[in-house]
Formats: C-alpha cells, sequence, structure tokens
C-alpha cells in the first residue's frame, strides 16, 4: 500500500435529469461529489450514472448518518468493512447495483481501499474489483475538515425554478415535466411582491420568448435586490424537452473542470463537443416546422475519447429552426443551429 497522501474535498455535483425522446423521464439529483486529487472521483469509474450518498434531497437524518459512516463514527453498513460511494440515482437498492470501497482509519489518518461493483451482500473483488483504482490515503484531519461542516448545515436544499411566460399552457407543461423529474417550479407573470427569501430559495429563472426586455429587467431587479444567485434562461422555443434541458445546463454549479460535457456548438449541420473524459454522448435534435410542429430525433449515440470531436448530424433533422441537446452522464447543453 502506498504511504503517499491523497488530496480529498466535495463538490457540488449533478445528476441530469431530462425528458427523453422515447417520452421516459431522468429524475434531476443533486449531490456532493467526493475529489480526490483535484478531480471527481466518479469520472475515474468510466461512464457511470450514480450518485454519492451526500444527496441533497435526501431526509436529513439520514443524510447525517451517511456522513457519520464516512468519519467512521458509525458501523459499516456492509460486510467487511464496506461502504456504498456511489449508488442508484433513481433508487437506494443494492440490486441495481453500487460502487463500494472500504473505509479504515491508519491511525489519524483514512485510506479508502479496495473499490467494487456491488450488486449482493458480499463483493468479489476478484471478478467486479476495479483494479487499479486506490488505495487512497487521506491526511485524516483534512478529511474531517472536508466532511464534518455538514453535521451542522446538512444537504443544501434542492433548487427552485421560478417560469415567467405569456404562453400560460406551454408554462404548465414545462412544470410539471420539472416537477415529474424532481425539480421545484412555479409559475408567475413577474416578481413584485415576493418576499425576498422565497426569491432566494430558487437557482434560475426562465423566460419565455414572448417576455419584453423591459419585464425581463424589471424581474432581475427584483432577485438583484433580494441578494439572489440566480441564473437566467431564455427559452430557445416552446419545446418542453428542450426547455427542460436548457433548465437543467443552467442549474449546473459545477466548475469546468469538474464536467465531463464542456463544450457545444452547432453550425452549418455539425455539432461540436469537448469531453474532459471518456464517457458515452447523445445527442438530440428538435425543430419546429413551419406549423410550429415539434419534431425530436436522436442523431448519435457513442463513446468519445476526452478532447473536441466534430459530429455530422442528418440533415432531415436540422432544417428550418432546429436545436441540439447534448447528454452525457451527470452533463446536458443546449445549442441553437446557426447557418
Amino acid at each position: 500500500m502506498s504511504a503517499e497522501y491523497a488530496t480529498f474535498g466535495l463538490a457540488p455535483a449533478m445528476r441530469a435529469g431530462g425528458v427523453l425522446t422515447n417520452g421516459d423521464y431522468q429524475v434531476h439529483r443533486e449531490f456532493l461529489d467526493f475529489i480526490v486529487n483535484g478531480s471527481p472521483l466518479l469520472f475515474q469509474l468510466s461512464d457511470l450514472d450514480a450518485v454519492s450518498p451526500l444527496a441533497s434531497d435526501v431526509p436529513p437524518a439520514i443524510f447525517t448518518a451517511h456522513v457519520r459512516s464516512l468519519l467512521l463514527e458509525a458501523d459499516a453498513p456492509l460486510p467487511g468493512g464496506r461502504y456504498v460511494i456511489y449508488g442508484c440515482p433513481e433508487c437506494e437498492g443494492l440490486e441495481c447495483g453500487a460502487v463500494t470501497a472500504v473505509i479504515e482509519a491508519d491511525g489519524p489518518d483514512v485510506i479508502w481501499r479496495d473499490f467494487a461493483w456491488q450488486t449482493e451482500e458480499r463483493a468479489d473483488l476478484e471478478l467486479n474489483g476495479y483494479h487499479g483504482l486506490g488505495p487512497f490515503h487521506f491526511h485524516g484531519a483534512a478529511y474531517r475538515e472536508a466532511l464534518r461542516p455538514l453535521l451542522d448545515g446538512a444537504a443544501e436544499p434542492a433548487r427552485r425554478v421560478l417560469l415567467i411566460g405569456a404562453r400560460v399552457a406551454v408554462l404548465a407543461k414545462l412544470a410539471a415535466a420539472l416537477r415529474t423529474i424532481g425539480i421545484g417550479a412555479e409559475i408567475t407573470q413577474d416578481a413584485a411582491g415576493v418576499p425576498p427569501g422565497e426569491l432566494r430559495t430558487y437557482g434560475a429563472v426562465a423566460f419565455g420568448r414572448a417576455v419584453s426586455e423591459s419585464d425581463r429587467a424589471a424581474v432581475c431587479q427584483q432577485f438583484e435586490r433580494a441578494g439572489a444567485e440566480v441564473v437566467y434562461v431564455d427559452g430557445l422555443a416552446p419545446i418542453i424537452p428542450l426547455l427542460v434541458a436548457q433548465i437543467e445546463s443552467a442549474l449546473d454549479r459545477r466548475a469546468v473542470p469538474q464536467r465531463r460535457l464542456t463544450r457545444l456548438v452547432a453550425a452549418d449541420g455539425e455539432a461540436g463537443v469537448e469531453v474532459t473524459s471518456a464517457c458515452r454522448v447523445r445527442l438530440t435534435t428538435y425543430r419546429l416546422d413551419r406549423l410550429y410542429r415539434t419534431h425530436a430525433e436522436d442523431v448519435f449515440d457513442a463513446v468519445l475519447e476526452p478532447g473536441r470531436h466534430r459530429i455530422a448530424l442528418d440533415p432531415k433533422a436540422t432544417r428550418g429552426e432546429s436545436f441540439v441537446v447534448a447528454r452525457t452522464t451527470g452533463s446536458v447543453l443546449v445549442a441553437a443551429m446557426t447557418r
């Protein structure tokens, strides 16, 4: 076992939800990821769709129990001193699969070792171990300094989205879709009269295309006066899955180096994509025809290596007013097609 120390930290992360082209929904989850040696540990686990136990939507008592486990102040939940590091974003069942590891004290320090993919009570390291990952030897003081503050404030509450626009029917469908994937959403015509404390609970404000510049400015002024840090989203088109993807992208608070998908441009029938680690990338196009009917098509789905990539798109899928949504595990970006 190497005596070299690894650095440990926590950073906000997200499993992006969405409305998929086949009609299915993918749940939105916000959580704290483990930053080991400056990079998200999740990125070292291939293209894994998972979240850490430190999620914002778990009950406070359970969240606190997870923190105490990681601090070794509670018994390991699995045989052999194993702890769940990442689990299924849709449920908490071990049968769906989880990344586990042995966490143990080494004097004042802490070691994470023997990472494995586990679907039963006991892990088979030879068959399902992440060979070459770890062990990680953390300075005990720095490790506890990162985790202990969570016992005071628990997880940051999940953010809500404020929807403002003229087409009430579209806003109602959008709010319903957002709530279905786990994002709170409310509809209003303006923010006047809303208490500052409530304004600060929003993470994003989405404007419809019919909202005037003066009305937008008035809403922004209300949020600024309340000291609310929000991201403003200009809806590209009245297409619900597209708007959901825009809002998901706006809610991503991670620094760029902590994202898998960092760039998307769409021009002249091509998409330009940049990823920071090998991962599966899915591209979906949305377009409005002359009768304002929506057409959606999945146009690309493959694993890309780190770097920039140019992907040719089906000309039929990008005719007229069209848009591209790029998804990886935990990241989503949206771009309007330019000519």
